[in-house]
């Protein structure tokens, strides 16, 4: 039986662990956690995940929320400049073609964790440092590094071809809010945003957390702008308090919602920045020795377009099948190459429209396309629909000609 490690309990690396446990391999599972402590600590994403994302779990057996977890079905986008000379509010309001949802990471994390130990999985309950990792790769067939924070993803180089940032462009903060004032409309099963170019953008989604439904308020912050304010990292209640007032201000509608909103839990807020970069998908260890990188250890998002744990899932799947198809062979370097590379394949249009959103609103072909999105049913559906699959943006919304080549159909 084939010996694999995996260093990460996040999303990639317990749906990786429970898929190879499934096939019968012997897995390792490293976790700086325990199931308790994930579910009892602080919130750690907005984990928005889409359709083709949700479908790779449901596939694998591990959707156990789906009948709990509040369905989106669309997307409502917001667009004004209070403070500079666009006063008229722009919206548009679109369905997606399958529905999206968010499971708080705290309690799906730890029923995964709980699941891989039930079935006899191997589960040690430590932090593992990058000097650590040559010692585990020794007694081990196959390595995977599926934690994206702390020294490990140091052990994989920076592609400077592919990294186009080399510091965070937004700082953010998001909260966990129970108390939300519906408005009885279409909007209250969308996700919803409110950009402000001169600000940064305000995004609104419904969730399940550790007690329940909630709604999640993300704000993503130009750095030195009114929503970058986060410095002394407040508790959840002070946090989602001043939240509140900067909505008061830049997304009164927003304001209207979560005027009465409280904290859900004592964990429910999370600040941060993260600098949007792609690593080498392999790092060598000397003696001969690789480990292979997997999500957010090697390809880093921004989480304005809520990528990163639709990205994770996809690259479990994809070494899954990798791995499986690898049968006795050994798990050698270029092997390890070519499983990155078709992860890339797809994730690198996810991280191009990411580093396209960030550009806003330099990127002129973005600002050409949501105008148009104002004013034409069609054009929303498909900007809305591309979150799901970024691929699609290759076509037209990625290329300026080829962007303008598709609006001068439309309008």
């Amino acid at each position: 039986m084939r010996r694999i490690a995996i260093i990460g309990a996040g999303q990639a690396g317990l749906q990786l662990a429970l898929g190879l446990q499934a096939a019968h391999y012997d897995v390792t599972l490293f976790s700086e956690r325990t199931a308790e402590r994930i579910r009892h600590g602080r919130i750690t994403s907005t984990q928005l995940m889409f359709g083709p994302a949700l479908a790779l779990e449901h596939a694998a057996g591990l959707d156990l929320w789906g009948a709990q977890a509040p369905a989106m079905t669309g997307l409502e986008m917001n667009h004004w400049d209070p403070a500079g000379h666009e006063l008229r509010v722009r919206r548009f309001t679109t369905s997606y073609d399958t529905e999206a949802r968010s499971v708080d990471q705290r309690l799906k994390l730890s029923a995964w964790l709980e699941l891989f130990a039930s079935r006899g999985g191997r589960v040690e309950h430590r932090a593992v440092e990058a000097a650590d990792v040559a010692g585990i790769a020794a007694r081990h067939d196959l390595t995977v590094v599926a934690a994206g924070r702390g020294t490990l993803s140091s052990l994989f180089g920076r592609d400077a071809r592919r990294s186009v940032y080399d510091r965070p462009q937004r700082t953010l903060a998001a909260f966990y809010a129970s108390g939300v004032t519906g408005r009885a409309d279409e909007s209250d099963t969308c996700l919803r945003v409110t950009g402000v170019p001169s600000v940064g953008d305000a995004i609104a989604l419904q969730a399940l957390t550790v007690g329940g439904p909630c709604e999640i308020l993300l704000l993503e912050a130009k750095p030195g702008g009114p929503y970058d304010c986060w410095a002394d990292r407040p508790g959840p209640r002070e946090g989602l308090r001043r939240a509140v007032e900067l909505l008061r201000e830049y997304a009164p509608w927003e304001y209207e919602r979560f005027a009465d909103a409280e904290p859900t839990d004592a964990g429910a807020a999370l600040y941060g920045a993260v600098t949007p970069t792609v690593r080498d998908g392999v790092a060598a260890l000397g003696a001969g020795r690789y480990v292979l990188g997997m999500a957010d250890a090697v390809v880093a998002n921004d989480p304005l377009t809520g990528q990163g744990a639709n990205n994770a899932a996809r690259a479990a799947a994809g070494y899954l099948d990798a791995i499986l198809r690898r049968g006795e062979l050994p798990y050698d370097r270029r092997w390890m190459s070519e499983t990155f590379e078709d992860y890339w394949e797809h994730a690198r249009h996810a991280h191009a429209f990411t580093d396209l959103m960030l550009r806003q609103p330099s990127a002129e072909q973005v600002g050409r396309v949501l105008a148009a999105a104002f004013e034409h049913p069609e054009v929303a559906h498909r900007f809305a629909n591309g979150y799901a699959d970024p691929a699609d943006y290759r076509d037209w919304l990625l290329d300026p000609e080829r962007a303008d080549a598709y609006l001068s159909k439309i309008i």
